[in-house]
């Protein structure tokens, strides 16, 4: 096993030498991530061997019909789901996550990079290799490379919506695909495969903080100029903040938050699950982290945050034309709840709260809220936001038609973002792209190392359906 793992590593190392001089932090990070392998493999083998036949869920009518809602049918290495605990990355929490992963000499929340450590690697990584990956990722960004991606952009229309700018970006990026051109001059193979994805996921991940803040730039200015130049004494989140032209360091801490808890939710939601699909086709990073995105854009996924603050600000203006104090959290509560069981009453629901997979208050809703609580407590949005937090769930539970009634992710992101004046609703699932990207290409890496085939499930008619249960 080990000898093949070695051999592996000597192959890929020979395709990608003449693409790019050794990096002793990479070496470092493959030596981890064959590590793990190493680890893992023996333990698949064995599981496929011994349990191979055993199901591990039932597909029934209803989930057929239904999304597939709670079917197992995949392996994915960086996260797990949890209905009561929330999500795991690699087996830690978030509140795990904000204290064991490196953080910047003036922060307080957790490097993206060294999520991104931990999730390729399964391991919590130093501070030293932290900020090495850092400045690998700085050397990565290539002028030449996002200069392609800019004229890409410039071509749409203004008017284009920021997700579709960022896939096209992403897409523009590929022309510089080190696994597409050694597969193309045949120099790819089953023993180099992962090695090639992250040399491209690396390369992505350098790349598109630049890319998204043309977008930004463009959205806010007519123009692709970044509001400041690659600093290198500033971490990965920082200088994407500070691309966008925000100067604020507690903004900059925000976004290191933001940009850490967004980084994947395992593999079944919409933005992994395509990134997965088209990446079993042996389609390179590049392509299939730009059909996830394509999923992201969604209303049903990376499109909701948008929506709840729609229904926020909808909430607080009816509020103030009431005459409610808002300053005076039982008075605005009681407003809140006349509001909402009007809204429910009417056959809508409330944006940003309950989960497919969640029965509890979502961990990465609670960290932002302690953030807020700890850096804007007086913010007046922030202050509307917690107290429906106060109220909902009671509200939902009577209602009865919802199997969470707490609140995700998405109840809140918007809050911060609004509050350091990065206002433009429709950026914002860029953000979550550029999150998301950390997570999605380290399952892309590692399903290429683990020699996953190309997926390719049974689907049925409902004829099928009709005949099988003489209907």
């Amino acid at each position: 096993m080990m000898l093949r793992l070695a051999t592996r590593a000597a192959s890929a190392r020979n395709v990608m030498g003449a693409a790019r001089l050794a990096s002793v932090v990479v070496d470092d990070l493959k030596a981890k991530i064959l590590a793990k392998h190493g680890e893992d493999a023996p333990k698949i083998a064995r599981l496929k061997k011994e349990f191979g036949n055993e199901k591990l869920s039932d597909a029934t009518v209803e989930k057929a019909y239904g999304g597939m809602r709670d079917i197992i049918g995949l392996v994915y290495e960086p996260s797990l789901l949890d209905a009561q605990e929330g999500i795991r990355f690699r087996g830690l929490s978030i509140p795990e996550c904000q204290e064991q992963l490196p953080k910047a000499a003036n922060g307080t929340e957790p490097l993206p990079e060294g999520m991104f450590w931990l999730l390729l690697t399964g391991s919590v990584p130093t501070a030293e290799q932290a900020a090495a990956l850092n400045a690998e990722l700085q050397a990565r960004a290539d002028p030449a490379a996002i200069e392609v991606a800019r004229k890409a952009i410039e071509a749409l229309p203004a008017t284009a919506h920021p997700m579709t700018q960022f896939s096209v970006g992403v897409l523009a990026l590929q022309h510089a695909s080190k696994f597409a051109s050694a597969y193309a001059a045949g120099k790819a193979s089953k023993n180099n495969y992962w090695e090639l994805a992250l040399e491209d996921s690396l390369d992505c991940i350098a790349r598109t903080p630049q890319v998204a803040a043309m977008i930004y730039r463009r959205l806010t200015t007519g123009k692709t100029d970044l509001a400041a130049p690659l600093r290198k004494d500033l971490d990965w989140a920082a200088n994407f903040t500070n691309q966008l032209g925000f100067q604020d360091e507690k903004f900059w801490d925000c976004m290191r938050l933001y940009l850490s808890i967004h980084v994947d939710h395992e593999g079944g939601n919409v933005s992994a699950h395509t990134t997965t699909l088209v990446g079993s086709a042996l389609s390179d990073p590049y392509l299939s982290f730009s059909a996830g995105l394509n999923g992201l854009a969604g209303p049903l996924h990376g499109l909701a945050n948008q929506e709840v603050l729609t229904y926020i600000f909808a909430m607080r203006d009816k509020c103030k034309e009431a005459g409610v104090n808002m300053k005076d959290r039982k008075e605005l509560a009681a407003a809140l709840e006349k509001f909402t069981w009007e809204l429910l009453n009417s056959k809508r629901v409330v944006p940003g709260y309950g989960h497919a997979v969640l029965r509890k208050t979502d961990p990465r809703y609670t960290c932002q809220r302690e953030f807020a609580t700890r850096n804007f407590p007086d913010d007046e949005l922030f202050f509307v936001v917690d107290t429906i937090y106060s109220i909902m769930p009671d509200i939902l539970t009577k209602h009865g038609k919802t199997k969470n009634p707490f609140p995700n992710v998405d109840a809140h992101s918007g809050v911060l973002l609004q509050h350091y004046g990065l206002t433009q609703q429709a950026y914002y699932t860029v953000l979550f792209g550029v999150s998301r990207q950390l997570g999605v290409l380290s399952g892309l890496v590692w399903d290429r190392l683990q020699g996953r085939p190309i997926e390719r499930p049974k689907s049925v008619t409902s004829d099928w359906l009709f005949k099988k249960f003489k209907i």
